[in-house]
């Protein structure tokens, strides 16, 4: 199991390396992200993809056909441990506390660039060396 961060997220929709990873592992990795991640991620594309002149109608249906690929995780999952990833995040990016208490509720690492999450108690891993984690995950399976 891994938690995916909104950055990786929409990481997926812009490029092709996170979205090749996400469906070479998908059958054997178990993705999952807070579902205000994918809120997160539907408010701040459109301005990136404007910003990048990349038309809007794709690159949302490749976000709606990641839901085929990462579990959302309803707030009942992992609302119990909100106060207490607050307090790890501290004040970096208090917004960010659902993808750490998703992770905690979980007992899996997280995938971000952010590295507001480092140090925060949690396995934090970068899309440029995920793929140790997800091989090893995959012979386990």
């Amino acid at each position: 199991m891994l938690v995916l961060d909104a950055n990786i997220l929409i990481r997926a929709v812009l490029g092709s390396r996170v979205l090749g990873l996400l469906r070479k592992y998908g059958g054997q990795v178990e993705f999952l992200a807070p579902d205000v991640a994918f809120q997160e991620a539907r408010e701040h594309l459109p301005g990136i993809l404007q910003a990048r002149q990349i038309a809007a109608a794709p690159a949302m249906a490749t976000l709606d056909l990641l839901t085929g690929l990462v579990q959302a995780v309803g707030a009942e999952t992992y609302a119990s441990f909100e106060a207490v990833a607050r307090v790890r995040i501290g004040k970096r990016d208090e917004d960010d506390w659902p993808v750490l208490a998703a992770a905690l509720a979980l007992d899996c690492p997280i995938w971000t660039e952010d590295t507001d999450f480092f140090g925060c108690g949690v396995a934090t891993w970068t899309t440029d060396r995920v793929e140790l984690y997800l091989a090893q995950a995959a012979e386990l399976t």
